[in-house]
């Protein structure tokens, strides 16, 4: 008899699983409203269905997957609409994090602003120099140093949903960074966010976070109508 597949859950493969299949829907690595079918996924993965179908339901309540009773498990869709939606969502979460941890933000959160930015300065500057890319590593410090901003908000719920819509962008961000032509000055929008910090500066932390989630989406929101999505 075939032994049964009765991964619990919350596994530490369905972890697992979840952790590949987010990792590769967010690098793009998978296309968006591409077909997720598990025995595929299985082959690739060498996980069991079980703990790929708690990931892949986990990744629909994220809003990284969609799923119905005819067509299944698809990677979500990407489009200029869904981009404007997401955008307002992070404009608002963030910059009002960001205003609330400098209100209660004490002086370890502020040198740990410090820190998240020399270490991404350090690789930004490599990039500019053509001696590194904006690759994985890039990416974790980029979110690092905007969770650090908004770690002194004094809400986990407020710091979840800023990380998940964030990992939403990054994901639209990849989708259009191979084409993308106009050059930005991140370490000096970056070096500005952290000078809020350490002045206390709320109003002027408000309009620049606002401004430096808005070009990203600007770039992203031309290439994704251009290509007619």
């Amino acid at each position: 008899m075939e032994k049964a597949d009765l991964a619990p859950r919350n596994s530490p493969l369905a972890s697992q699983a979840y952790e590949t299949l987010r990792a590769s829907i967010i690098a793009c690595q998978i296309s968006p409203g591409e077909k997720l079918k598990v025995d595929a996924l299985q082959k690739l993965h060498k996980f069991s269905s079980s703990p790929l179908r708690e990931a892949l339901n986990r990744l629909v309540a994220e809003g990284l997957v969609t799923s119905d009773d005819r067509r299944g498990f698809r990677t979500a869709p990407m489009t200029a609409k869904d981009l404007g939606d997401l955008t307002q969502c992070r404009t608002i979460q963030e910059a009002g994090a960001f205003e609330l941890a400098i209100r209660y933000g004490d002086d370890a959160w502020e040198a740990s602003v410090v820190a998240a930015f020399h270490r991404l300065e350090k690789v930004e500057r490599q990039i500019n120099r053509g001696e590194a890319q904006r690759d994985d590593t890039w990416t974790q410090l980029h979110k690092a140093f905007h969770i650090a901003l908004i770690s002194a908000c004094g809400s986990e719920r407020l710091i979840s949903a800023c990380e998940n819509h964030f990992d939403q962008s990054e994901r639209y961000r990849r989708l259009s960074a191979n084409v993308r032509s106009k050059s930005r000055n991140t370490v000096a929008e970056h070096k500005a966010l952290m000078d809020c910090v350490l002045r206390r500066d709320t109003a002027k932390a408000r309009t620049l976070i606002v401004d430096h989630i808005e070009k990203t989406a600007a770039n992203v929101s031309k290439y994704l109508k251009e290509n007619g999505l």
